[in-house]
């Protein structure tokens, strides 16, 4: 690479006094942009509106110390990775110590030698770079495996539409409904995408139920209510087995093993009530009976979404958790949308 492409770091040099600042621009210019800050406060400024490769950064100066503006990088996600050199002429070994401590990468004496100087700001440059280069890389590797995870989810829940009844709209629109909720409810981000994908297993369990039950007409009796319910179970084994303890997996499980049971302790499989029951769990409820009543099935018409919000409304503090009916109910212009955009044909 010629010399004129190879990368110029650069570097903000904090110091109250002129002829420190002079000392390192004599030392530095040939090989750094520079920037210049008299004051802690002109140093966060200049930092915030042109984020340098690293600070060299004086201590005893008036107001905001060196010690303050180095914390204050620390503390700031959007600064934090920027490497900072101490240059002082506090040379007391405690005041090194607390240097390191604050998050210092370095930390030197005046007078500075300039072939020091040199050679630490390029072994910390170098090593930022590589730490950048190793997140980035984590990174990576990070989404290539969560997105495995999301493939092999998708493929458990294609199989699942070859055997049960239900469009893959439904596992759509039901995704998306929990994950408006979970939103509403003070979710991250985050969180909520990670419902929203996996919401769709909650009903993988029914490969194992046979189709004479699976895909029966009519209501089904006792003893095949008695089979359907092993549903649950059954899928929270599967992803159980085979999902390790990822998040993405976790919730999937425990979304599963969770979204028939009811408020008032009456549902399936373990009886739980109330606050016991895990809170995707709670909001996949709401998503998946709602999506149900207003979806055709063998079995019965579409109910209208009014029709399905009032039995939603009047099973709060039964099945539902009364908490959650609400905030679903404050979102039917984004629950109408979803389903104009999802319908099933």
């Amino acid at each position: 690479m010629s010399k004129d492409r190879v990368k110029r770091y650069r570097i903000l040099l904090v110091d109250d006094e002129p002829a420190n600042l002079n000392v390192l621009r004599q030392i530095l210019k040939q090989d750094y942009d520079l920037a210049f800050a008299k004051s802690g406060p002109d140093a966060l400024k200049t930092l915030h509106e042109h984020k340098p490769d690293m600070v060299l950064l004086d201590i005893m100066m008036p107001g905001i110390d060196g010690y303050q503006v180095c914390d204050t990088i620390k503390q700031d996600p959007r600064l934090s990775d920027i490497p900072v050199i101490f240059c002082t002429a506090m040379d007391d070994e405690l005041d090194e110590q607390r240097g390191f401590q604050i998050g210092a990468v370095d930390y030197l004496t005046k007078p500075v030698r300039p072939s020091i100087v040199q050679a630490r700001i390029r072994t910390h440059l170098a090593l930022s770079d590589q730490n950048r280069s190793f997140h980035q890389r984590v990174l990576s590797a990070e989404a290539d495996l969560i997105q495995s995870r999301l493939e092999a989810l998708r493929m458990l829940g294609r199989a699942a539409e070859f055997k049960d009844n239900e469009t893959g709209y439904h596992v759509i629109r039901m995704s998306l409904y929990s994950e408006l909720l979970a939103r509403a409810s003070g979710w991250t981000d985050e969180e909520a995408e990670v419902l929203r994908n996996a919401a769709p297993m909650h009903d993988i369990g029914k490969i194992g139920i046979p189709d004479s039950i699976l895909l029966k007409p009519g209501r089904l009796n006792e003893a095949e209510w008695a089979v359907m319910r092993q549903h649950s179970e059954m899928g929270a084994r599967i992803i159980g087995e085979s999902g390790g303890t990822s998040q993405l997996y976790t919730m999937a499980e425990s979304i599963a093993l969770s979204h028939h049971e009811r408020w008032d302790g009456t549902g399936y499989p373990r009886g739980l009530a109330g606050e016991d029951i895990p809170l995707c769990g709670r909001v996949v409820a709401i998503a998946d009976v709602f999506d149900a009543l207003t979806s055709v099935r063998p079995y019965k018409t579409a109910w209208s979404v009014e029709d399905a919000i009032d039995h939603i409304q009047q099973q709060a503090g039964k099945h539902f958790d009364p908490e959650l009916v609400p905030r679903f109910t404050e979102l039917l212009p984004e629950i109408r949308q979803i389903i104009s955009d999802w319908q099933d044909h």
